[in-house]
């Protein structure tokens, strides 16, 4: 509840200083500013940041497109596509947390299963499960259930419960398209506003580099790819992370050499781990790994060999096994 509540309160603090501050500050800066000075703007200029202001919010609301709307239909067209061609496999229950409310409809469950992956190596996974039938008492510590595992992974999800059927929540894909329509329409109607109320008959020559139609949707698209860069930073983990625990291949790798890569997050250093594991057709690599190092972890950099995943179709793409607990 507690983190549920400090990640609502930083998205709306963070959302306060990408739309309501930078309006704030460029009408209370322009609040008397001299309109004849519109006449001896460069129009070709002003043409510019229109057309930038456009791009940003076309890249913004296509992107909240895709991930609101689109990617509901993707995830049903892959869900059907794993029942049809998943591969089979037998999870052990090995922790189960309720995390559903007492007067919820449903009873949801966090399993932390253990089974192998798509190359036979066993792997420890968190899941999120929604019961609809607790009375069967299917999902209690040490049972086992059937999963099959996507094996392409190009989408969400990773794998499904043998017996999960792919349905469509009208009710939650017609509020993504109401969202996604509302904050069209309000993108659409601020430019109409701005054009009447700022224009004084000028055209587009009120346009510049510190209006909110370009302040707006670049903060916003500096925050999303800044969310996923301290993601990254802090897990260790990259965008391949998913494929490498699911079809990566556990093997020890030895420690060549630690260094300090001069970054530091939260006052703990980001160290570069130097890598050497033959993999199972007997070919020696040799690779790097990037990690944030806590006070709890500095042992990791004085051991002679370290737990590592890889890909046995790229070798190249390797993580430590640890760091793979994290991947959801």
């Amino acid at each position: 509840m507690k983190k549920h509540l400090a990640i609502t309160f930083w998205a709306l603090y963070m959302l306060f200083f990408a739309i309501p501050f930078p309006m704030f500050m460029y009408y209370a800066i322009n609040s008397e500013f001299d309109t004849t000075t519109l006449k001896d703007k460069n129009p070709y200029m002003a043409l510019g940041y229109l057309a930038l202001s456009l791009i940003l919010w076309l890249i913004l609301l296509i992107g909240y497109f895709k991930k609101w709307i689109l990617q509901i239909f993707i995830t049903r067209n892959t869900l059907e596509k794993i029942k049809k061609t998943g591969v089979q496999r037998e999870a052990k229950i090995i922790n189960v947390v309720k995390i559903s409310k007492p007067k919820a409809k449903f009873t949801t469950y966090e399993l932390e299963l253990c089974f192998k992956n798509l190359s036979d190596t066993e792997i420890k996974h968190k899941a999120t499960i929604t019961d609809a039938k607790p009375h069967e008492r299917r999902f209690e510590t040490g049972k086992k259930i059937n999963l099959l595992l996507n094996r392409d992974m190009d989408h969400l999800p990773h794998f499904i419960i043998a017996s999960a059927t792919a349905t469509l929540n009208l009710r939650s894909l017609v509020v993504s398209i109401l969202g996604w329509t509302i904050l069209t329409a309000a993108v659409l109607a601020y430019y109409v506003f701005s054009y009447r109320f700022e224009s004084y008959g000028m055209g587009w020559r009120f346009m510049c580099i510190g209006h909110p139609l370009i302040i707006c949707p670049l903060t916003l698209l500096f925050y999303r790819n800044l969310v996923q860069f301290i993601f990254r930073k802090l897990t260790g983990l990259h965008d391949d992370a998913a494929v490498i625990k699911f079809k990566g291949i556990k093997t020890q790798a030895r420690l060549i050499k630690v260094s300090q890569t001069g970054t530091y997050i939260n006052e703990q250093p980001m160290m570069r781990f130097e890598l050497e594991f033959t993999d199972h057709k007997h070919h020696v690599h040799k690779s790097s790994l990037k990690k944030i190092i806590g006070l709890l972890e500095l042992d990791l950099t004085k051991k002679d060999h370290i737990d590592i995943f890889y890909v046995p179709d790229n070798p190249a793409q390797i993580a430590f096994a640890n760091d793979l607990n994290n991947v959801v």
